[in-house]
């Protein structure tokens, strides 16, 4: 009979109803599992039956072999679970052998299942009103998450790795269920910091009386970034690369130096944004503050009009511009005058696939137009995400001036939900942040980003409190509208596309990411940071508060390769990517075009001193090839494939339609399914 035994390490009981769990260990594995069942006698209680478990089967065995079993285990443990008349029933039968038993505490759901798994306070993990190991607590989430249906991936790994943190199931299957639970979705808190740099007071800087006065009335003295600028060379005419975080004054770097070389006779100044919707906000800010001593026009389009019925004037002081609006005047030869400075926002569009190349070519055409009027300008770039400034310094032949500081905390969260759920989460987080207050008196409002202008409007209206949307597709009076309602703090929320991301002026102190798509493609960690950095400013807000509600599993173009869940910790935890242009046949083309359109046989000096790497001689065969030029002077064709932006594979397109005699609608169609099927 003992040879039929195994080595018994640990003996395991637990209550079963009428019955008792019986679990054998040895070495960290379960080497008998059983079933035993007591008796009354005048003794008192004792083995009845014994049952030994293989798979479902059951094999009797004779009560006494559970006592050998007993006898030569070295130690024999009851689990917590197990009731008091249960447990004394157990340790009379065990003292009639002169045995002894200890409880534990034990995950029940092991017990049930025939296996010893003894917890601690600090393994425990909370379960209904019970309490499981760690193995059990993530079966039963993964079991939640199977009839979520779409819970895999990265999603399931930040689950997991909560559960096991806080210890408790109920609060994470909460949590699936919308709960916005702040120790949950909590990802990380972004310090404020701030450096110790010796500030410029604006009474010691020595500008035009006219810009002088009113940077005076402005401020009594420089932000830390401003500082070092002046302090490197600002007023001096060098070129700089400033570096900084949101809402720590950037800008005014370059309206300083652009005003004051304008106001003191050396030129016009040039201040380009990516965006049409900011073009209008620093036209508007411009003509306000020094419309009584310059001119201000815009310039965002071929021939656009400004919605306040003022024409683009090429003799102005200041031109406030998109790059395709100024890059429009020089590929058609405009005369934009002499231009003294050059302020380039958002110069980390220098990257983004599809716009990068033709930011690097119109810097390079810029730069050519200055030369060639023999006044040469002063850059200034700005950004507030670059992974390798110093590289792009270099490269842009600018000083460097980067200055690391958040103003405020920012604390981000994260949370699972599908579209439904995140209607209601995103009301349920502009209400909270509205209904409290700051230390300053300001109420919290929000910004909403989403990934098209139909959602901005969707959300905007499920929203219980006041909010508007806000897109490029509104006109300019409705944008104003809603910026100066959000100035006011008349509304909650403003739901908007990537038109925001780049830099118009909401004080907000919440931003909500409904998606971490753009149109048809996932952020990169660069758009993430500049949108995130919208969160929280020093006037306004003791602190920001970021929320990415993601969609486990979800893809919103065919073209995705990762899901949202998977983008998310991508972009929590990313490193901030480099700026640097890459081209390939058709950007190489279209630039190269652009910049023999002109500057003729000087072209491929253009190229070379652009930042990405421009193959020239292939590019211009390929031209030459497609009829676009004609040695290095532009055919007709080649003109207007230049003048309206056209990468060669939609000239070609354009050009086939044409030929077919098809109609303007259906050329754009089938360039829309074109670029769908890329």
């Amino acid at each position: 009979m003992s040879e039929q035994l195994p080595q018994v390490e640990t003996l395991f009981l637990h209550q079963q109803g009428d019955e008792f769990a019986v679990a054998v260990r040895r070495g960290g594995e379960r080497r008998l599992r059983g079933v035993l069942e007591l008796k009354e006698t005048d003794a008192g209680p004792r083995p009845r039956r014994f049952r030994v478990k293989r798979g479902s089967d059951e094999e009797p065995r004779q009560p006494d072999q559970f006592v050998d079993l007993a006898r030569a285990a070295e130690r024999i443990r009851i689990s917590e679970q197990t009731a008091r008349s249960a447990r004394k029933r157990l340790d009379e039968m065990l003292d009639a052998y002169q045995l002894e038993a200890v409880q534990v505490r034990t995950c029940r759901y092991c017990a049930n299942d025939g296996r010893y798994s003894p917890i601690t306070e600090e393994t425990a993990v909370k379960a209904d009103r019970d309490f499981i190991c760690r193995d059990c607590a993530t079966r039963e989430l993964e079991r939640e998450l199977s009839y979520k249906g779409q819970f895999t991936g990265a999603a399931q790994d930040r689950l997991e790795e909560l559960l096991l943190e806080v210890g408790d199931l109920d609060r994470i299957t909460n949590l699936l269920q919308g709960n916005l639970d702040p120790d949950l979705t909590k990802f990380d808190t972004i310090s404020a910091t701030v450096d110790e740099i010796d500030p410029v007071r604006t009474d010691e800087l020595t500008l035009h009386p006219a810009l002088q006065d009113r940077t005076e009335d402005r401020f009594e003295e420089l932000l830390p970034v401003q500082s070092l600028s002046v302090r490197n060379g600002l007023f001096d005419g060098d070129d700089q690369l400033v570096v900084s975080a949101t809402a720590t004054g950037k800008t005014l770097v370059g309206e300083l130096a652009g005003v004051n070389n304008a106001l003191n006779g050396n030129g016009k100044m040039l201040f380009l944004v990516p965006l049409v919707a900011l073009a209008n906000q620093k036209h508007e800010d411009f003509e306000d503050r020094y419309g009584d001593v310059l001119d201000v026009t815009i310039r965002v389009g071929a021939s656009r009009i400004n919605d306040d019925g003022n024409r683009f004037d090429p003799d102005a002081d200041v031109i406030v511009g998109t790059y395709e609006g100024i890059d429009h005047a020089l590929r058609t030869g405009k005369d934009m005058g002499e231009v003294g400075t050059v302020v380039i926002d958002e110069v980390h569009t220098l990257k983004e696939e599809g716009r990068g190349h033709r930011l690097d070519g119109m810097i390079s055409r810029l730069k050519h137009y200055t030369e060639r009027r023999n006044s040469p300008a002063q850059w200034v770039y700005l950004s507030a995400t670059v992974g390798n400034p110093a590289w792009l310094a270099e490269n842009l032949g600018a000083t460097l001036i980067e200055f690391e500081e958040r103003p405020v905390p920012i604390e981000r969260h994260v949370t699972f939900a599908d579209s439904r759920e995140k209607l209601r989460l995103e009301n349920d987080l502009v209400k909270r942040a509205f209904d409290g207050k700051s230390s300053k008196g300001y109420r919290g409002q929000t910004i909403v980003f989403t990934n098209s202008r139909r959602r901005c409007h969707e959300i905007s209206r499920k929203l219980e409190y006041s909010s508007a949307p806000y897109h490029a597709g509104l006109d300019y009076k409705r944008r104003k509208t809603v910026e100066r309602k959000f100035g006011n703090q008349d509304l909650a929320a403003v739901v908007t596309t990537a038109a925001l991301a780049a830099g118009v002026d909401f004080p907000a102190s919440q931003v909500i990411f409904d998606t971490l798509a753009m149109g048809i493609e996932w952020l990169s960690v660069q758009e993430f940071e500049q949108m995130l950095g919208r969160a929280g400013r020093p006037d306004y807000h003791d602190e920001g508060k970021v929320y990415a509600l993601v969609e486990p599993d979800a893809v919103y173009h065919n073209s995705m390769e990762m899901t949202e869940d998977e983008v998310a910790f991508k972009l929590l935890k990313g490193e901030m990517e480099d700026v640097r242009t890459v081209y390939d046949e058709s950007s190489a083309a279209e630039e190269t075009l652009a910049n023999v359109v002109v500057a003729g046989k000087r072209a491929k000096a253009l190229n070379d001193r652009m930042l990405g790497d421009v193959p020239t001689t292939h590019a211009v065969g390929r031209l030459l090839e497609w009829e676009f030029i004609d040695g290095l002077s532009p055919t007709p064709l080649g003109r207007a494939v230049t003048r309206h932006f056209l990468a060669p594979d939609d000239a070609f397109r354009i050009l086939d339609g044409i030929r077919r005699g098809a109609t303007a609608y259906d050329v754009v169609a089938d360039m829309e399914l074109a670029d769908q099927e890329l």
